[in-house]
């Protein structure tokens, strides 16, 4: 098993491999989910040494959190479990806002404690930027609930640089959570400069960018869900990055491992990534993910794979 790593600058000691758990009770987000599925996907990450779950209100909402509190009880505490999760949404009915004010946060993460069964919550995001609400202010009030102890780091997701910049005015900021992957890479541009300047770690999301990057499609294959209005998965488009994830795929052969595993092994040499939190559906999938981290790649195949999606 791999070390543990500390989050950037802040305390927080977890496996560079964590779970996202927006499949864990997040009935909102795929339908047909299974509860108890979402308890074994819980309990088979904390069995295979993972310390580091990433949940958030609206995934369920509200579900992903409690289910996580469930596990995390029956085992009779956290046991060095790194919690995150996030919240910014204000469900009223059909209508879904966004609030960012302090009263709204310091209510959010009351909320999320008792959902998780805990006093404290390792790392809280502001998950989606508000259109009102000064970020440094923001920020602030999530400050004033560490210093009381409630959480122990302060994280931003969905953030532009400039509101990441306002919101880390006073250097407060420590995670920042962004849409990053080889098929995506505006991060590159000023996200990831910024958080590796000052110290914040980056933490991506949809690294396998929907399974695109997890090798796992050819050329033919339709989809029927959300991936059939995106890009990635049109025409010409699709063609290209299925050619380029074929080019992975001769690197993950001679290594014998999965094309997916070596992926989020090139996210770990960049600079400020500390830790990846892939999902997942099943519990198997948590084993074949750990995988990833027996991956070691030289300089040259760094460089191959990042030239790969540049061209």
């Amino acid at each position: 098993m791999a070390n543990k790593i500390t989050l950037g600058k802040t305390n927080l000691q977890v496996l560079p491999l964590g779970l996202g758990a927006n499949a864990v009770g997040g009935h909102n987000l795929f339908p047909g989910l299974n509860d108890e599925t979402g308890r074994n996907i819980v309990r088979s990450a904390l069995d295979h040494g993972i310390n580091f779950i990433d949940s958030a209100f609206i995934y369920g909402p509200g579900r992903s959190e409690e289910l996580i509190g469930e596990v995390l009880k029956e085992r009779g505490g956290r046991d060095n479990v790194v919690i995150a999760t996030k919240g910014a949404h204000v469900i009223t009915g059909d209508k879904i806002t966004l609030d960012n004010s302090p009263a709204f946060l310091r209510q959010s993460v009351e909320d999320s404690l008792k959902r998780l069964q805990t006093d404290y919550i390792d790392l809280y995001y502001i998950h989606f930027p508000d259109e009102s609400t000064p970020k440094d202010e923001a920020v602030g009030e999530l400050k004033k609930l560490k210093d009381e102890g409630k959480i122990r780091a302060i994280g931003v997701s969905n953030f532009s640089i400039d509101q990441l910049k306002e919101a880390n005015k006073d250097g407060h900021v420590d995670v920042l959570q962004s849409h990053y992957n080889l098929l995506h890479r505006d991060a590159e541009q000023d996200l990831l400069p910024y958080t590796q300047e000052h110290g914040i770690s980056f933490v991506p999301y949809f690294p396998l960018a929907s399974g695109l990057l997890g090798g796992k499609y050819k050329q033919g294959d339709t989809f029927s869900d959300i991936r059939k209005n995106d890009p990635l998965f049109q025409g010409e488009t699709f063609a290209k990055n299925l050619e380029k994830v074929d080019k992975v795929r001769q690197i993950a052969n001679a290594k014998g491992v999965e094309v997916a595993h070596v992926v989020l092994a090139w996210y770990l040499t960049v600079p400020s990534i500390d830790a990846l939190i892939p999902g997942a559906k099943r519990p198997e999938q948590i084993v074949s993910n750990l995988e990833t981290l027996k991956v070691q790649l030289t300089p040259e195949e760094i460089k191959t794979i990042d030239s790969i999606f540049k061209a």
